[in-house]
């Protein structure tokens, strides 16, 4: 199989889709306009690799990259795309730290490394679904979470840093601070970004940013405002 030609590093903005929600025609047909870098099919909860094999069947022919982030072993599904991995590193379980890596790799045969693109993910609204999953301490600090921002890419080499406020709007400082820590690692920032306001203030700091709920929930013209937001903060 050839070596992947996906390239996190060079993208600005991501639309996160989640497979337990609905995926109207409109965003499915018309997501490669929006502007966006990649859509990323993954969630947290309610997630089956039916659902996800449903949504890559949707977005087959998008005209976008299309990669999936799996929540655990059960639901790992490539179907031919690239996988973002989340380790989350300030997890209460080691569970999401390795071991559902551990059990993926024991039961789910053969792994195209070449595909895989880990995360480092840093859990920050303890009312999320991934925050309570994961157990996750989410009373973090800026510098706090810059020490983890700095483990991920130092000691574990880890590619992508993920600042996870997943479904609220979280605090620039925090962002910020992860920004000066990291050198190579690429900055995501994910949460609560649903204008083109939100979306310019954190680009200011992260590499990238992900969207979700707003293409679920507002469609096409608000996720472009977005993307604008994201791409501005970029020319600045």
């Amino acid at each position: 199989m050839p070596a992947s030609t996906v390239e996190p590093a060079d993208w600005s903005h991501i639309t996160k889709l989640d497979p337990d929600k609905e995926l109207s025609d409109e965003v499915a047909n018309g997501i490669a306009d929006s502007g966006t870098d990649a859509v990323v099919v993954g969630g947290t909860q309610g997630v089956t690799r039916e659902k996800a094999r449903s949504f890559l069947s949707a977005l087959e022919d998008a005209g976008v990259t299309v990669v999936v982030e799996p929540s655990n072993p059960a639901n790992v599904v490539s179907d031919g795309h690239d996988l973002l991995v989340p380790t989350v590193l300030n997890a209460g379980t080691v569970d999401w730290i390795v071991g559902a890596h551990k059990e993926w790799v024991r039961v789910g045969g053969d792994v195209d490394w070449s595909g895989v693109h880990p995360e480092a993910y840093i859990v920050l609204n303890p009312d999320s679904a991934v925050g309570r999953v994961t157990e996750a301490y989410t009373d973090i600090a800026p510098d706090e979470a810059a020490a983890y921002a700095t483990v991920a890419e130092r000691y574990f080499d880890l590619p992508i840093v993920y600042v996870e406020y997943s479904g609220t709007y979280g605090d620039p400082e925090v962002v910020e601070a992860v920004s000066d820590a990291v050198d190579e690692a690429t900055l995501f920032y994910g949460g609560g970004v649903d204008d083109y306001e939100k979306a310019r203030e954190m680009a200011r700091y992260a590499d990238c940013i992900v969207v979700g709920d707003v293409a679920h929930d507002k469609g096409l013209d608000a996720l472009r405002e977005t993307v604008r937001g994201a791409k501005d903060a970029k020319e600045r």
